[in-house]
């Protein structure tokens, strides 16, 4: 009796013989090493990382100093009535207590939570997205709340995801955080393909995440 081989058995096959009868490549002389990305004549990483980040959905506010932030915080969560905000990170829960703004960080707060907020690793100036790790708690944080608030610095500002893992490098060494994610814009259901063929998904907004996201941006140098 043939013994039946499973699709997986098959697909192993597959990949085992293709490493015993390895093909010499036909491209040569590849450049791996340059960016893809270039920057426009005349615009800093800053300012193509706004221009991405809000095309895609973010708000963005400038903020000239931490002080600076804290105030537009307040006024923010004032004007929007948001009471219940959840914060995890330590350096954050110490600039929310220094100005008076109460939060929440414990699990069985947080289904009434309003607004999260969170730091980041960097920002991709050629996507506009955040990039975000497990030390920030984004597991929940960046998808759970309907509001994400991201605060962050000029300095953070990368060209692209080459240089971001770099940042995380420079940064952990070896230790590399679990999780790493990148956040660009708002996610809706059009970003997934539609239940019948050549007809449009119906368009919802934060269907994955968050309603908004809004990223606070401290100036800490005033030129890149």
């Amino acid at each position: 009796m043939e013994q039946q081989i499973t699709s997986k058995e098959k697909i192993l096959k597959k990949v085992r013989a293709g490493l015993i009868n390895k093909s010499k490549s036909s491209f040569h002389n590849i450049d791996l090493e340059s960016n893809v990305f270039t920057r426009p004549q005349g615009e800093t990483y800053s300012e193509m990382f706004v221009k991405g980040f809000t095309e895609a959905g973010g708000q963005f506010v400038y903020c000239d100093n931490r002080f600076d932030c804290i105030d537009k915080l307040i006024d923010f969560l004032e004007q929007r009535k948001l009471k219940f905000l959840f914060c995890r990170e330590e350096g954050l829960q110490d600039l929310l207590n220094d100005s008076g703004i109460t939060f929440y960080s414990k699990n069985d707060t947080i289904e009434k939570i309003q607004v999260s907020i969170t730091s980041c690793e960097a920002m991709l100036a050629a996507t506009g997205s955040i990039m975000v790790s497990s030390n920030q708690q984004t597991r929940v944080m960046s998808i759970w709340p309907p509001v994400h608030i991201v605060i962050a610095y000029r300095s953070q500002v990368v060209l692209d995801m080459k240089e971001s893992f770099q940042v995380l490098r420079n940064k952990y060494g070896r230790n590399i955080p679990s999780l790493i994610s990148y956040i660009t814009g708002i996610g809706c259901t059009s970003d997934f393909p539609a239940e019948v063929e050549g007809q449009l998904p119906e368009v919802v907004m934060g269907a994955q995440g968050p309603l908004e996201l809004i990223l606070f941006l401290i100036d800490d140098r005033k030129q890149d």
